[in-house]
């Protein structure tokens, strides 16, 4: 599977989108500073939002198009499946499941 996903360095903060193979590694890479980059830079480690895909070309899509959104289109995308910013890494590391829906 490929995931679309969105982190945030907190409520209403600064975004990055991103895509991976691998979710859970991804988002522990983040959180853990181990690239240098924007996410370390910013403290940018929060799993606000994600979507799951079975091509990688799709996931690719998705993220050059939300990359273009405005800031306004970003947040109401996450508010839609996150409204409280819970930090979804949690969720995913003690196997709940849920969230998203896998995208076609």
């Amino acid at each position: 599977m490929y995931y679309f996903y969105i982190l945030a360095s907190q409520k209403n903060g600064t975004l990055y989108a991103g895509v991976t193979n691998h979710l859970i590694n991804r988002v522990c890479q983040h959180k853990n500073k181990i690239n240098q980059g924007f996410t370390k830079k910013y403290n940018i480690n929060k799993l606000v939002y994600y979507e799951e895909y079975g091509d990688i070309g799709q996931a690719i899509y998705r993220e050059k198009c939300v990359k273009k959104w405005n800031r306004e289109w970003k947040i109401k995308l996450i508010e839609e499946f996150n409204p409280s910013w819970v930090d979804l890494y949690n969720n995913l590391i003690s196997g709940m499941s849920g969230f998203p829906p896998t995208r076609e």
